[in-house]
């Protein structure tokens, strides 16, 4: 069954309501763009440009909405500013739809019975813990028995943060003292939840980026020591990024590409911030999936990604 399904359809009004500060500022850029004007031309598309830049949407993945609408132009040979956002939204939707990783149907549990292991990364600060701590939830609300295993033992504060969330949600962690292999963690987590039959297992590791190699071999060996309990595992490696840190989460998103194979993508904090664009940006230049996006401090404010939704909230008047 697809993970997705378990948890019910999102709440489109906790979206609109999430993604206010973004809509807002893109609005008030767009009515700069096409004022005095009746038809889309050069200027509206060049102004229409920097407004998506400057929504942190990306360059490359900018120009690229450019040439779909200026393709629809040619091939319309008139289009009203009226139709703008219409015709944006569609080719944004087009463009997302193009790269079929953006399906989150893929998200499956195991049919072999076996826990699904999903490892959390991300630099501290980004929401990695509350993240964990929400998935953790939704999983445990949808009926699935879930075991979290904390990994990042270099912050005593990581290891004290993820068992409250634990506490909070009513599900089982397995810890070791600051300092501990973050592996033997990994190992003894993973041991428990096979042992207890566990649907879930959320694995927590360190969040430091000031040593690209370090990480990748820290990486490395936890999901070696891991595939020696459940041989499949990780069945996911979950990259989170704070969304209103705009360009900064690209940068955060090459570096762990780079250190490890990440399979899916969490941006939260899109509510406290205007640079929701990046989310476009993110799911259309890595070509890996945003699974999970965070539109609120509440349990139910991690939301699945739904492009179409996402749009329509983003564009939508």
């Amino acid at each position: 069954m697809g993970l997705f399904g378990l948890f019910g359809k999102a709440k489109k009004e906790s979206l609109d309501k999430g993604l206010e500060k973004t809509k807002e500022s893109v609005f008030k850029k767009l009515a700069r763009a096409i004022v005095g004007k009746s038809k889309v031309d050069d200027e509206v598309l060049d102004n229409l440009e920097e407004v998506l830049i400057s929504s942190d949407v990306g360059v490359d993945t900018t120009l690229r909405i450019i040439q779909r609408i200026e393709a629809r132009v040619e091939r319309d040979k008139y289009m009203g500013v009226e139709e703008l956002n219409r015709v944006l939204r569609e080719e944004i939707v087009a463009l997302l739809k193009e790269n079929a990783a953006n399906d989150g149907s893929s998200f499956d549990l195991p049919e072999n019975g076996m826990p699904y292991v999903i490892m959390v990364v991300g630099v501290n600060g980004v929401g990695k813990t509350t993240t964990i701590g929400k998935l953790a939830y939704k999983f445990k609300a949808a009926g699935k028995k879930v075991v979290l295993g904390a990994a990042d033992t270099f912050r005593a504060a990581a290891i004290d943060q993820l068992e409250i969330w634990a506490e909070r949600v009513n599900v089982p962690i397995v810890k070791q003292s600051m300092g501990a292999d973050p592996a033997s963690v990994a190992y003894d987590t993973l041991s428990k939840a096979k042992h207890d039959g566990a649907d879930i297992v959320i694995i927590d590791t360190a969040g430091r980026l000031h040593n690209k190699i370090n990480l990748m071999n820290e990486l490395t060996k936890i999901k070696n020591v891991m595939k020696k309990v459940l041989p499949d595992a990780p069945n996911e490696v979950l990259l989170v990024l704070d969304g209103s840190t705009g360009q900064n989460a690209y940068e955060q998103a090459k570096q762990f590409t780079k250190a490890t194979e990440v399979t899916a993508l969490a941006i939260t904090k899109l509510d406290g911030t205007a640079k929701g664009g990046v989310v476009i940006g993110i799911s259309d230049q890595f070509k890996i999936p945003v699974k999970y996006i965070g539109v609120g401090e509440k349990m139910e404010d991690l939301q699945e990604f739904n492009r179409e939704e996402f749009v329509d909230s983003l564009f939508s008047k």
